[in-house]
């Protein structure tokens, strides 16, 4: 192994990924398995910490774990995996979109409930007559 052993608490401090992240890592193939010191502690080379900087980046983007390790084996079998990833990303801001627009109409509901708000003193209403009033704007399915 080139460069810096280390443990794995060492790799967890200059991280920031706590242990069990690690061993989840391992364990999903996001990371490869380390070697082992003869009384069986994990021994990382200092090439996993640029792993782990690449996984906390993709994790801030909204990678989930099977996408960083798609990406990672991509790269581990030595092609760059650069165009997967703008495919991934392509995706992503598409769902972003559509969850944008699902979100901003849901706010307008919301508002509009809370714009033609009025007391139902004695209202007949199972639960709430605010909720379940239909909104005269929206269409029946």
């Amino acid at each position: 192994m080139k460069g810096q052993r280390l443990l794995i608490g060492e790799v967890a401090t200059r991280s920031g990924v706590s242990r069990k992240a690690l061993r989840l890592y391992e364990t999903t193939g996001i990371l490869p398995p380390p070697t082992r010191t003869p009384a069986g502690y994990r021994v990382y080379g200092d090439e996993t910490l640029a792993v782990l900087s690449f996984v906390t980046q993709a994790r801030r983007l909204g990678f989930s774990l099977a996408e960083i390790k798609e990406i990672v084996v991509l790269r581990r079998s030595g092609k760059l995996p650069c165009e997967h990833v703008r495919t991934l990303v392509s995706r992503k801001t598409e769902e972003l979109d559509r969850t944008l627009r699902d979100l901003t109409a849901l706010r307008k509901r919301l508002r509009d409930l809370l714009t033609a708000w009025r007391s139902h003193p004695g209202s007949a209403a199972a639960v709430c007559p605010h909720i379940e009033r239909p909104n005269p704007r929206e269409k029946r399915r």
